[in-house]
Protein backbone atom coordinates (compact mmCIF):
# COMPACT_ATOMS: atom_id res chain seq x y z
CA UNK A 1 0.00 0.00 0.00
CA UNK A 2 1.55 3.00 -1.10
CA UNK A 3 1.10 6.25 1.39
CA UNK A 4 1.46 9.27 0.85
CA UNK A 5 2.23 12.07 3.34
CA UNK A 6 1.62 16.34 3.15
CA UNK A 7 1.53 18.95 5.58
CA UNK A 8 -1.63 20.52 6.18
CA UNK A 9 -1.53 23.30 4.33
CA UNK A 10 -4.70 25.73 3.64
CA UNK A 11 -5.48 24.02 -0.19
CA UNK A 12 -5.88 21.04 1.83
CA UNK A 13 -8.24 21.55 4.68
CA UNK A 14 -10.94 20.08 2.70
CA UNK A 15 -8.86 16.76 3.29
CA UNK A 16 -8.74 16.95 7.00
CA UNK A 17 -12.49 17.72 7.51
CA UNK A 18 -13.17 14.94 5.90
CA UNK A 19 -10.43 13.02 8.14
CA UNK A 20 -11.69 13.84 11.16
CA UNK A 21 -15.91 14.06 10.37
CA UNK A 22 -18.28 16.14 11.87
CA UNK A 23 -16.88 15.53 15.38
CA UNK A 24 -13.36 16.95 14.87
CA UNK A 25 -11.52 13.36 15.15
CA UNK A 26 -11.52 12.59 18.90
CA UNK A 27 -14.26 14.05 20.59
CA UNK A 28 -14.25 17.32 18.93
CA UNK A 29 -10.58 18.60 19.82
CA UNK A 30 -10.06 19.47 16.17
CA UNK A 31 -6.16 19.07 17.61
CA UNK A 32 -6.72 22.04 19.78
CA UNK A 33 -6.36 20.40 22.57
CA UNK A 34 -2.62 20.58 22.91
CA UNK A 35 -3.19 24.32 22.50
CA UNK A 36 -5.06 25.62 25.57
CA UNK A 37 -4.93 24.94 29.43
CA UNK A 38 -7.26 21.39 30.49
CA UNK A 39 -9.37 24.19 32.08
CA UNK A 40 -10.15 25.97 29.50
CA UNK A 41 -9.95 23.12 26.79
CA UNK A 42 -13.13 21.64 29.04
CA UNK A 43 -15.61 24.97 28.32
CA UNK A 44 -14.51 24.73 24.62
CA UNK A 45 -17.22 23.85 21.86
CA UNK A 46 -16.28 21.28 19.04
CA UNK A 47 -17.33 24.79 16.53
CA UNK A 48 -15.04 26.99 18.28
CA UNK A 49 -11.94 24.19 17.98
CA UNK A 50 -12.72 24.17 14.26
CA UNK A 51 -12.45 27.11 13.98
CA UNK A 52 -9.35 28.08 15.53
CA UNK A 53 -7.54 25.15 14.33
CA UNK A 54 -8.76 26.28 10.39
CA UNK A 55 -7.28 29.47 11.85
CA UNK A 56 -3.97 28.04 12.22
CA UNK A 57 -4.14 26.38 9.07
CA UNK A 58 -5.39 29.59 6.90
CA UNK A 59 -2.10 31.73 8.71
CA UNK A 60 0.19 29.26 6.43
CA UNK A 61 1.77 27.65 9.77
CA UNK A 62 1.84 23.73 8.78
CA UNK A 63 -0.13 22.54 12.00
CA UNK A 64 1.15 18.82 11.41
CA UNK A 65 1.45 16.12 8.31
CA UNK A 66 -2.06 14.47 6.45
CA UNK A 67 -1.63 10.25 5.05
CA UNK A 68 -2.93 9.94 1.84
CA UNK A 69 -3.86 6.46 0.35
CA UNK A 70 -5.17 6.56 -3.18
CA UNK A 71 -5.69 10.07 -2.63
CA UNK A 72 -8.00 9.21 0.33
CA UNK A 73 -6.91 11.34 3.61
CA UNK A 74 -6.37 8.84 6.34
CA UNK A 75 -3.86 9.53 8.96
CA UNK A 76 -2.90 12.54 10.48
CA UNK A 77 0.08 13.74 12.73
CA UNK A 78 0.09 16.63 14.70
CA UNK A 79 3.57 18.22 15.06
CA UNK A 80 4.68 21.73 15.82
CA UNK A 81 7.64 23.64 17.62
CA UNK A 82 7.11 23.13 21.72
CA UNK A 83 6.13 26.81 22.01
CA UNK A 84 2.84 26.03 20.20
CA UNK A 85 2.01 23.83 22.69
CA UNK A 86 2.89 26.29 26.23
CA UNK A 87 -0.17 26.52 27.16
CA UNK A 88 -1.23 23.13 27.81
CA UNK A 89 2.22 21.62 28.15
CA UNK A 90 3.65 24.30 30.74
CA UNK A 91 0.66 23.64 33.28
CA UNK A 92 0.91 20.02 33.20
CA UNK A 93 2.44 17.63 35.90
CA UNK A 94 2.88 14.88 33.38
CA UNK A 95 4.22 16.33 30.70
CA UNK A 96 5.84 19.80 31.69
CA UNK A 97 9.15 20.70 29.80
CA UNK A 98 12.89 19.20 31.64
CA UNK A 99 14.55 22.08 29.86
CA UNK A 100 14.70 25.18 28.09
CA UNK A 101 15.96 23.82 24.48
CA UNK A 102 13.67 24.84 21.63
CA UNK A 103 12.18 21.66 20.81
CA UNK A 104 9.72 20.55 18.18
CA UNK A 105 6.33 18.30 19.80
CA UNK A 106 4.69 15.17 18.10
CA UNK A 107 1.70 14.77 20.48
CA UNK A 108 -0.93 12.39 18.57
CA UNK A 109 -1.82 10.48 15.83
CA UNK A 110 -5.11 10.08 14.15
CA UNK A 111 -5.56 7.27 11.73
CA UNK A 112 -9.44 6.46 10.33
CA UNK A 113 -10.33 3.34 11.75
CA UNK A 114 -10.14 1.67 8.24
CA UNK A 115 -6.78 2.03 7.67
CA UNK A 116 -5.68 1.17 11.26
CA UNK A 117 -2.61 -1.58 12.08
CA UNK A 118 -1.19 -0.53 8.31
CA UNK A 119 1.83 0.91 9.37
CA UNK A 120 0.47 4.40 8.62
CA UNK A 121 1.55 5.52 11.97
CA UNK A 122 4.95 4.36 11.53
CA UNK A 123 5.00 6.40 8.30
CA UNK A 124 4.22 9.49 9.66
CA UNK A 125 6.47 9.65 12.32
CA UNK A 126 9.15 8.29 9.88
CA UNK A 127 7.82 11.78 7.53
CA UNK A 128 7.21 13.91 10.60
CA UNK A 129 11.17 13.79 11.41
CA UNK A 130 12.30 14.37 7.77
CA UNK A 131 9.85 17.08 7.89
CA UNK A 132 10.62 18.78 11.44
CA UNK A 133 14.46 18.11 10.11
CA UNK A 134 13.29 20.68 6.85
CA UNK A 135 11.69 23.40 9.46
CA UNK A 136 15.27 23.52 11.34
CA UNK A 137 14.36 21.49 14.36
CA UNK A 138 17.49 20.38 16.09
CA UNK A 139 15.46 18.09 18.59
CA UNK A 140 11.72 16.38 18.73
CA UNK A 141 9.81 15.03 21.82
CA UNK A 142 7.06 12.73 22.43
CA UNK A 143 5.19 11.61 25.50
CA UNK A 144 4.06 8.16 24.28
CA UNK A 145 1.99 5.45 25.84
CA UNK A 146 3.85 2.63 27.49
CA UNK A 147 1.75 -0.29 28.28
CA UNK A 148 2.10 -3.48 28.04
CA UNK A 149 -0.35 -5.67 26.54
CA UNK A 150 -3.20 -4.81 24.16
CA UNK A 151 -5.13 -1.72 24.84
CA UNK A 152 -7.44 0.13 23.35
CA UNK A 153 -6.86 2.54 19.88
CA UNK A 154 -7.82 5.96 21.32
CA UNK A 155 -5.12 4.95 24.78
CA UNK A 156 -2.13 5.41 21.98
CA UNK A 157 -3.66 8.39 20.11
CA UNK A 158 0.16 10.13 21.08
CA UNK A 159 2.05 7.02 19.84
CA UNK A 160 3.68 3.78 21.51
CA UNK A 161 6.90 3.82 23.56
CA UNK A 162 8.08 1.01 21.06
CA UNK A 163 6.81 2.87 18.32
CA UNK A 164 9.10 5.70 18.82
CA UNK A 165 11.99 3.62 20.16
CA UNK A 166 11.98 2.00 16.93
CA UNK A 167 12.85 5.51 15.31
CA UNK A 168 15.57 5.72 17.84
CA UNK A 169 13.92 8.64 20.54
CA UNK A 170 15.29 7.65 23.74
CA UNK A 171 13.63 8.30 27.11
CA UNK A 172 15.00 11.64 29.09
CA UNK A 173 12.21 11.45 31.45
CA UNK A 174 9.46 10.24 33.69
CA UNK A 175 6.60 12.72 35.50
CA UNK A 176 4.25 9.38 35.09
CA UNK A 177 4.92 5.53 34.87
CA UNK A 178 3.52 4.70 31.78
CA UNK A 179 4.38 8.36 29.99
CA UNK A 180 7.91 8.74 29.26
CA UNK A 181 9.10 11.82 27.94
CA UNK A 182 11.06 10.48 24.71
CA UNK A 183 13.49 13.01 22.50
CA UNK A 184 15.39 12.40 19.41
CA UNK A 185 18.43 14.46 18.15
CA UNK A 186 18.35 15.49 14.63
CA UNK A 187 21.56 15.18 13.23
Amino acid sequence: MKVDIHPLTPDRWPDVERLFGKNGACEGCWCMYWRVRNKDYKKRSNSENRADFKNIVEEGRKPGLLAYVEDQPVGWCLIAPREEFSERITHSHVFKPIDNRPVWSILCFYVHKDFRNRGIARQLLRDAIEFAKTQGAKALEAFPKDFAGRTSDAAVYMGSFDLFQEFNFVEVQRHHPKRPIMRLEIT
